[in-house]
């Protein structure tokens, strides 16, 4: 006989709802382990990825310099040295006394025996004019290094830490392309340290404030460490098969801990709404993870989706950039939807409740900035005035950011030098003085390099070609097989000396100039394929490549951003003024950045930079990308938390001041985290780390308060009823509550 068992219908529903309950929630106590675990095992993976990173990476792979390089290091022992060493003579004397040549060939022998360097050539065995310096107090010493650029910078950084900066009798300079390289790597993995001990205490604080709970604050900082742990072990892991810039690791590090801070706020904030609402604890995790959760996922997609339009480029810097704030957008939502809602479902109530004093509690003017009139909050009364003169408030809001976005149309890209350094750092002390003192340094000049040419029967074709490559603007020489060359004439003939010029199938010509010429010398019809190297030849290899690829970069980006908010909103209108509103924003950003950094304002704030009248090429392509992403994170909250109004039966208006009234707090104090956290990267003595944070910091600010609290809801009150259309296909559901009410 069989004994059937009844269950009863609370037990059902008991069942149904642990059914219902997030995985992570379900097996809360093995998830807290496991990230606890993770936390370590990260840690330890991750703790030496300064070891691991480049400095270089700036040139495409296939880029006609680092061609004709292999070809001058292959035939003619010709390449540029990748270390200068600038020996200023102290004192009274000059690099000619006695004591000084002896000084100066005791640093070419001590250079000779470091390991990695193949060659040395210096002023005190040479006696060449051009290495040594116009008013006769310095002279140069050029090493030729093995290896590729990293290996390079790792021996200017062991010369560096052997030699120190003074042999005796002379102070010492390390510069050429491998000591700038080595310094910057050197000085990002000190200001990534201090930037975290900067930003971590800020943070700290400011979580305890908007939380009300430090219990809450300590939960959200550990899981940012936790992000940021993630994301260096990966890039630890990936530093084996790949190159990973210190420039990414610095940038992707910050922007980890940055959206965990955020994405943390958005679920605890939902979370306790539900719960003041009357939810009980898991109904209110429940709907806080369907919720705002939702939102959290959109939003680090569009942050990877932005920076993922960076693998267009053909640079290795721009691909391990995207890569790494990939992976720290990735690291994110896993730490936001798992361990976040395992964390929340053990502490319980404990992180939801208020511990800290009446004066930090919810209502008190610090926490929620709250009005006295009617105990509206800021962003409420903000919300209403928008909404109740949207075309002043637009046309004002729109004016300022174009005001702002004007400077942006004087910009000159460039590529950061020495100049992005202190003066006071040693690359930048080397490149000072070989730009002052040193006119005829040969090492600065343009190699253009013909690797299929038979000087033998052509060698008239490679006189005429270098005639005409000598008459060019700002050439003053132009040197080869065939003899010198200035103003299109031949000056001095061929020589003993010339053969060094020419292989039997291959020849190149030494330019002199005083200025940049790369782009007119390549311009000029060759005899032969024609290879630039140098200076000028670099940057303009990093340069065109960016040009011809910007557009399709930006437009994938505005067809990401675009999709991703239209998947989240299901109304086009709302997402295309998302991406209107995001272009506008980040205008008035760069504007502000060529007005700081190309123009050397605000110096005594920001800290001590040098303007070199350019803004990094780099530098601007990644913000575009990365904060594009990042506004975004602010749009996502809003149109969700707008579009969740109106379809539980909300007006127009009602629906834009309940979202900015409910989400308003959120923008202050997520913006201002971040902001922290990407200003503290403005600490750093790179000028271009200075720059990318100062950039994050001030797109964060700007696009939580002038876009999202006035000029979103002006425009959103302007399209009326029409924010909330749909084509059938993503027609939205039908309101499920009866409408709570209307706003006069």
């Amino acid at each position: 006989m069989t004994t059937r068992t009844t269950t009863s219908p609370s037990a059902r529903a008991d069942a149904a709802q642990r059914h219902e309950c997030p995985f992570a929630v379900r097996h809360r106590h093995a998830v807290a382990v496991l990230a606890g675990l993770l936390l370590l095992l990260c840690a330890w993976a991750g703790h030496d990825i300064a070891g691991h990173t480049s400095a270089g990476g700036q040139l495409p792979a296939q880029a006609p310099s680092l061609r004709a390089d292999r070809v001058l290091s292959e035939e003619f022992s010709g390449r540029v040295p990748g270390i200068v060493v600038v020996g200023e003579v102290t004192g009274t004397r000059d690099v000619d006394a006695p004591q000084a040549a002896a000084a100066g060939l005791r640093l070419e022998r001590t250079l000779k025996a470091q390991p990695g360097v193949e060659r040395v050539s210096g002023y005190w065995t040479t006696r060449l004019p051009g290495l040594r310096a116009q008013d006769g107090r310095s002279a140069l010493v050029a090493v030729w290094t093995a290896g590729n650029d990293d290996q390079a910078a790792r021996t200017a950084q062991r010369i560096t830490d052997t030699l120190g900066h003074r042999v005796r009798g002379l102070r010492l300079s390390v510069g050429g392309p491998a000591g700038l390289l080595a310094e910057v790597a050197h000085r990002a993995e000190h200001d990534a340290l201090r930037s975290e001990l900067i930003a971590l205490p800020i943070c700290a604080v400011l979580l305890v404030i908007a939380l009300g709970s430090p219990l809450a604050a300590s939960l959200t900082v550990l899981l940012g460490l936790l992000t940021e742990a993630i994301n260096l072990a990966v890039l630890r892991f990936l530093a084996e098969v790949t190159t990973v810039s210190v420039y990414a690791v610095s940038v992707s590090g910050a922007l980890a801990f940055a959206l965990t801070l955020d994405y943390t706020l958005f679920v605890v904030s939902r979370h306790r709404t539900e719960l003041r609402q009357g939810a009980s604890a898991d109904a209110a995790l429940r709907t806080a993870m369907r919720t705002a959760g939702r939102t959290v996922t959109f939003s680090a997609a569009t942050v990877a989706g932005g920076v993922a339009a960076l693998l267009v480029f053909p640079h290795p810097v721009l691909h391990s950039v995207a890569a790494a704030c990939i992976v720290a957008a990735a690291a994110t939502v896993l730490v936001a939807l798992l361990v976040l809602p395992a964390m929340l479902s053990l502490l319980g109530d404990r992180v939801s409740r208020r511990t800290m004093p009446s004066f930090w509690r919810s209502g008190s003017p610090l926490r929620n900035l709250r009005l006295r009139q009617g105990g509206r909050t800021f962003w409420h009364c903000t919300a209403l005035a928008a909404t109740r003169r949207p075309v002043a408030t637009a046309l004002l809001t729109g004016l300022l950011l174009l005001g702002l976005a004007l400077p942006f149309g004087q910009v000159r890209l460039g590529l950061f030098d020495d100049r992005a350094l202190p003066p006071d750092a040693s690359s930048a002390r080397a490149g000072a003085l070989l730009r002052t003192q040193y006119p005829d340094n040969p090492f600065s000049g343009t190699a253009i390099v013909l690797p299929a040419f038979d000087t033998a029967r052509h060698r008239h074709d490679l006189d005429d070609y270098a005639r005409r490559v000598s008459a060019l603007p700002r050439v003053t020489q132009v040197a080869t097989a065939t003899g010198t060359y200035r103003h299109g004439r031949l000056a001095e003939p061929a020589d003993d000396t010339s053969h060094r010029f020419t292989t039997r199938h291959s020849a190149y010509l030494s330019v002199s100039s005083d200025g940049d010429t790369a782009a007119r010398i390549r311009a000029v019809p060759a005899p032969a394929t024609a290879w630039l190297t140098g200076p000028d030849a670099r940057a303009l290899d990093v340069t065109t490549p960016l040009s011809q690829r910007l557009p399709t970069a930006l437009t994938l980006v505005g067809i990401t951003m675009l999709v991703l908010t239209l998947g989240l909103t299901r109304r086009p209108l709302l997402a295309l003024k998302a991406l209107v509103l995001n272009t506008l924003s980040l205008s008035a950003t760069f504007g502000a950045l060529v007005w700081i950094f190309q123009k050397g304002h605000l110096r005594g704030i920001v800290g001590d930079f040098t303007p070199t009248g350019t803004t990094d090429a780099f530098t601007l392509v990644i913000l575009f990308c990365l904060a594009f992403g990042l506004s975004m994170d602010y749009e996502c909250l809003l149109l969700a938390r707008a579009v969740e109004e109106h379809d539980t039966g909300a007006d127009t208006r009602t629906a834009i001041v309940r979202s900015i009234a409910s989400t308003g707090h959120l923008f202050t104090w997520s913006a201002v985290m971040l902001a922290v956290v990407m200003t503290a990267l403005a600490t750093s003595d790179v000028a271009i780390v200075k720059a990318t944070g100062i950039g994050l910091g001030l797109a964060a600010v700007m696009d939580a308060t002038l876009v999202r609290g006035l000029l979103a809801p002006a425009a959103m009150r302007l399209a009326g009823e029409a924010n909330w259309w749909a084509p059938q296909p993503l027609h939205a559901t039908p309101p499920s509550t009866p409408p709570e009410g209307t706003l006069r």
